[in-house]
C-alpha cells in the first residue's frame, strides 16, 4: 500500500524501536493524530497470563482520574421500587421488563447495563445477547448492586470495565485525542497500575510483556513496561 504523504509525516514522528515513557506517549498520540473526530485512546496490554485458567482469566474495574471523554449511556434494570435512585442519579433508561423484551428484540443502544441482584434470574435469558457485546451484568465489573444510585454515578465518572481476552490481551479506552496529554497519561497510569495490583498469584514470569498506545487509526507507540509501579 502507497502511503500518503500526512501518513508517512505520522509514521515518521514514531520510533518503532523505541519504548516511551506514558509521559511521552501521552504528548506524541495528539501530535500524531489529525483526524476530524474526536478519536479515542487506547491501551493494548498483553499480559503473562492464561486466560483459560479461572484464577488467570483478569478482570476488573477502574475509575479513570479524568474521565473517559464519552457520555455512557446506562441502563439500570431493577424493580420499581428503585427507579427513582436510578432516575436520580442519571441512568439514561430504567425499567425491567419493557427493556428485557427489547434486549430480546435485539436493542443494545447502551454502554453500561446495571442490574440489582433481585432480577438477576429474571433476566438469565439476555446472556446469549448481551454476554458477546460485554453487556451482562456482572458483580466483579460492579454492575450487579442494590445501591444502583452510586453505580450509575461511578460510571457516569469514569468508572470502566475490562477483561483480558482469549490471547491474554487488555484492550481498553483511556480517554481522547482531545483531552492534555496530562490527563491522558494520568488515566493511563491508573489503568497499568490497576491492572499490575491485580496480577494473579499463579502467573509466573513476565506479567506485563508488552503494552502500546494508539488512537483511531494512528500507528501504535511501545510504552516501557518497567515504569509501572503499585
Amino acid at each position: 500500500m502507497k502511503l500518503t504523504k500526512q501518513r508517512k509525516g505520522v509514521q515518521d514522528k514514531v520510533d518503532k524501536t523505541k519504548f516511551y515513557s506514558i509521559t511521552e506517549a501521552s504528548a506524541l498520540i495528539k501530535d500524531i493524530t489529525s483526524l476530524k473526530f474526536n478519536a479515542s485512546v487506547d491501551l493494548h496490554v498483553n499480559l503473562g497470563v492464561d486466560p483459560r485458567k479461572a484464577d488467570q482469566a483478569v478482570r476488573g474495574t477502574v475509575s479513570l482520574p479524568a474521565g473517559t471523554g464519552k457520555d455512557k449511556k446506562v441502563l439500570v434494570l431493577c424493580t420499581p421500587e428503585k427507579e427513582e435512585e436510578a432516575t436520580a442519579a442519571g441512568a439514561d433508561f430504567v425499567g425491567l421488563d419493557e427493556y428485557s423484551e427489547k434486549i430480546l428484540a435485539g436493542w443494545t443502544d447502551v454502554d453500561v447495563i446495571i442490574a440489582t441482584p433481585s432480577v438477576m434470574p429474571k433476566i438469565a435469558r439476555l446472556g446469549r445477547i448481551l454476554g458477546p457485546r460485554n453487556l451482562m451484568p456482572n458483580p466483579k465489573s460492579g454492575t450487579v448492586t442494590n445501591d444502583v444510585g452510586e453505580a450509575v454515578k461511578e460510571v457516569k465518572k469514569g468508572k470502566i470495565a475490562f477483561k483480558v481476552d482469549k490471547f491474554g490481551i487488555v484492550h481498553s479506552s483511556i480517554g481522547r485525542v482531545s483531552f492534555t496529554p496530562d490527563q491522558i497519561a494520568e488515566n493511563a497510569r491508573e489503568f497499568l497500575n490497576t491492572l499490575a495490583k491485580m496480577k494473579p498469584v499463579s502467573a509466573k514470569g513476565t506479567y506485563f510483556k508488552s503494552i502500546t498506545m494508539a488512537s483511531t487509526m494512528s500507528p501504535a507507540i511501545k510504552i516501557d513496561a518497567k515504569q509501572i509501579t503499585v
